[in-house]
């Protein structure tokens, strides 16, 4: 069981309504359940951040600075690859799984 304790904070009106919503929607079991879960969210995302700042440093310093030129073309790479899951059917392009099915 984790130790809890007592926070005094000042919080913008329209994320205390929010969170009030969540607990009478049945999503969270209390303003302190819902403060806390997006308090571990905020917690998760900056160690994500930092580890990826700690890879790109890493990176950069053994391969050299990733230009802009490399992340635009990184950018249209990922586009070109990209599936478009939602629209009209006809105006996309057959992904892998398309093809897999035997569409045309």
């Amino acid at each position: 069981m984790t130790t809890k304790r007592r926070l005094s904070a000042s919080v913008d009106a329209e994320l205390v309504a929010v969170a009030q919503e969540a607990v009478t929607g049945g999503h969270a079991e209390s303003i302190s359940a819902w403060v806390n879960d997006a308090l571990r969210l905020k917690a998760d995302n900056d160690r994500r951040l930092q580890a990826l700042d700690e890879f790109l440093a890493t990176y950069e310093a053994e391969h050299g600075e990733i230009t802009d030129d490399e992340m635009r073309d990184a950018a249209r790479r990922a586009r070109e690859r990209a599936i478009v899951v939602r629209g009209n059917p006809e105006q996309r392009s057959p992904g892998p799984a398309d093809h897999s099915r035997g569409a045309a």
